[in-house]
């Protein structure tokens, strides 16, 4: 008898694999920050989720998920305002790019 795969445990596998691969070779090269890293300092979007999945899973933590998203959308607006980065420093006239969610389009609402 062989068993099938848990559905919940290969989608957790396949989110911290895209997770991975985005950080390793996407993330790098993109030219722009996470805007909760770059305003508020600590751990990324990117590096949020891939814990929130790691401890809660991808179903059970989606809604952390979603307000990890939320709060990313915040910060950016804040630093499209002007507020200052974390460390003090002011941002740049006209900075933009820094949502992680920005035109891609993700399953949850972000503002």
């Amino acid at each position: 008898m062989t068993l099938s795969p848990n559905p919940a445990s290969t989608a957790n596998a396949l989110a911290l694999t895209s997770i991975r691969l985005y950080q390793r070779y996407l993330s790098p090269y993109k030219g722009f920050r996470c805007a909760c890293a770059a305003l508020h300092g600590g751990e990324s979007c990117s590096a949020a989720v891939s814990r929130i999945i790691r401890s809660q899973g991808l179903r059970a933590g989606r809604k952390d998920i979603a307000a990890q998203f939320r709060s990313c959308r915040a910060a950016h607006d804040a630093i499209l305002r002007g507020a200052p980065l974390a460390g003090g420093v002011r941002p740049q006239a006209g900075m933009q790019g820094v949502f992680c969610c920005g035109p891609i389009p993700i399953p949850f609402r972000c503002g």
